[in-house]
Formats: structure tokens, C-alpha cells, sequence
């Protein structure tokens, strides 16, 4: 494979994909398992074990990735989450 023809393949797999942005959730030693499932259920409208998954990855990991999508979308979301008392940014 020639380089032009890595770069054109770079360039369409980045457009498919857009420009995906992240909104990573964070330990914060103070909301309970239940208030962290029950709002990303709620917020990011993941199913309850999806929610368990992201809430334990957290508290072991220190943070998750917990919704990937179109900045618009998910400004609302983050803004919903730190509104619930989690600790949460948009990469």
C-alpha cells in the first residue's frame, strides 16, 4: 500500500467516524453505586447492567468512557450529570 493510499484511507475512516467525542465519567468517592447506575440510565440511557458495568469500572479504574457521540448531544448529557452530583467532562 502506497502512502497516498494510506493517507486517503485515514481520511475516509475519519470521516465516518466524524468527530466522536467522549464524555468520561470520574470517581468521586461520594455518590452511591445506585445514584451512579440510576442517572446513567436515566441521562445516557444505557440499561441497567451497561450502567453497573460503567459504575464499577469507575470505582476500580478512577473513570470510564460512558457515552461517545456528536458534541451537541452530548453537552445536554455531561450537563445533566454534573447537575446529578457526578464528576464528568467531555474529551
Amino acid at each position: 500500500m502506497s502512502t497516498k493510499e494510506q493517507i486517503l484511507e485515514e481520511v475516509k475512516i475519519e470521516e465516518l467516524l466524524g468527530n466522536q467525542n467522549t464524555i468520561v465519567l470520574f470517581n468521586d468517592d461520594v455518590n452511591t453505586f445506585d445514584h451512579v447506575i440510576d442517572t446513567l440510565v436515566k441521562v445516557c440511557n444505557h440499561e441497567p447492567l451497561q450502567a453497573e458495568q460503567c459504575a464499577l469500572l469507575v470505582h476500580y479504574k478512577g473513570k470510564c468512557d460512558v457515552k461517545s457521540g456528536d458534541i451537541n448531544d452530548l453537552v445536554p448529557m455531561c450537563s445533566a450529570l454534573l447537575d446529578a452530583g457526578l464528576s464528568a467532562e467531555i474529551q
